[in-house]
């Protein structure tokens, strides 16, 4: 919305009660017309506004429920690394009259995104989605206490390479954050098992859990206990943890059989067991990563076609649609050498939504020079519209 626009529709507003009143400063506009306002601002912005009147800082407090910090490194290039920069770059803005009062009121307010979560997570209490994605390290363990102390209806949170976090931030979310369906950790090495299963007690609606690169929390012990405590888990990404084997994977196919979606690239010690325990309890699995995983075999993939000709057979008249828009649509088999073209085979043909063609990539075989043969649906189809 341009300022001119803005400014007319602020002339001609009025708010009828007790007698008519003209509304003549911003501060007098209705709370509830003010959080509307505030939803269509963009993050940036919502901060500035915090600072504008108590009226404008209440409404945010009590309608924000989104809010993304990912864009704040890059506000300033080089700021945070070199404070010369800061010095020199602010300066040539300013005689050039470049610079936007919202952007010097940030600059001036908080340095850097650990110093804005301090100063911004008892304000905003409401908030239900926090991104805190970052391209250098900067939160630490106090910027998430302060969230997990003021924020408690918190269920989606992007924590994502905050390589500076201990296991006290994890602690602190499993008593502040009980709420939590969606956790993005990924690349935070320093958690350790000990503390996942910790959290794992508390934030038991965790839907959609990002474990990537965490090396050290993903062990088989932290899975006994999400699968034992997150029965509602949908989607989990275990890419390159190197400690997990069967034991875990097992104890998630049996405690989460809603698993839609898992990713265990690179976790070399898995073998087909995990696989054939997945296709047995997660009848709903839609995506499956097995890159790099060597020591898969034949038996994983006859196992996975199995399990969809005999879910066929129980399926009801009544879901039959809905049978057949579920099943594997992502499968990433790439590196697992040992596989065998019949195999593959027969796992693309129960699963239609594997394709192999170029535009719809999603059986994904690379390093697998003896699965060149293998080919979806489409390639039947389009042989027989030649034919006719």
């Amino acid at each position: 919305m341009q300022t001119d626009e803005l400014n007319m529709y602020f002339n001609n507003m009025m708010v009828l009660g007790g007698g008519s009143r003209v509304i003549t400063e911003w501060k007098d506009i209705p709370m509830e017309l003010l959080m509307r306002i505030i939803s269509l601002l963009d993050d940036r912005t919502v901060i500035v506004a915090s600072g504008v009147c108590s009226g404008w800082r209440d409404a945010i407090c009590w309608g924000l429920t989104q809010f993304s910090l990912t864009w704040y490194f890059s506000l300033f290039p080089s700021f945070f690394l070199y404070p010369y920069v800061r010095y020199v770059y602010l300066h040539k803005r300013l005689k050039q009259s470049r610079v936007l009062d919202r952007d010097l009121i940030l600059y001036s307010r908080c340095n850097n995104m650990n110093n804005m979560v301090l100063s911004l997570a008892p304000k905003f209490t409401k908030l239900r989605v926090l991104t805190l994605r970052q391209s250098k390290p900067q939160l630490d363990d106090h910027a998430v206490e302060t969230i997990a102390a003021n924020c408690h209806e918190l269920e989606d949170l992007d924590l994502s390479k905050s390589f500076k976090l201990t296991d006290w931030s994890l602690y602190a979310l499993a008593r502040g954050c009980p709420n939590l369906t969606k956790l993005n950790i990924s690349g935070c090495s320093a958690f350790s098992d000990a503390a996942l299963v910790y959290l794992s007690g508390f934030c038991t609606k965790l839907k959609i859990l990002n474990l990537c690169g965490c090396v050290k929390a993903a062990s088989d012990h932290a899975l006994k206990a999400i699968g034992y405590k997150c029965h509602q888990l949908q989607s989990i990404n275990l890419g390159w943890c190197e400690g997990v084997s069967d034991v875990g994977v097992m104890s998630l196919a049996y405690g989460c059989p809603d698993l839609r979606a898992i990713d265990l690239c690179g976790c070399v010690l898995i073998t087909d067991e995990s696989v054939i325990a997945l296709a047995n309890n997660c009848l709903h699995l839609r995506s499956l990563g097995l890159y790099y995983c060597q020591n898969i075999t034949d038996r994983a993939m006859y196992a996975l076609a199995h399990s969809r000709v005999k879910n066929k057979h129980e399926v009801w008249e009544s879901v039959k649609s809905r049978y057949e828009e579920e099943g594997l649509i992502n499968l990433n088999i790439s590196q697992c050498t040992a596989l065998t073209p019949p195999a593959v085979q027969a796992l693309c043909d129960c699963f239609p939504s594997l394709h192999t063609c170029p535009d719809r990539h999603s059986l994904i075989i690379s390093g697998c020079l003896n699965l060149t043969s293998v080919h979806c649906a489409c390639r039947h189809q389009a042989h027989r519209a030649v034919a006719h």
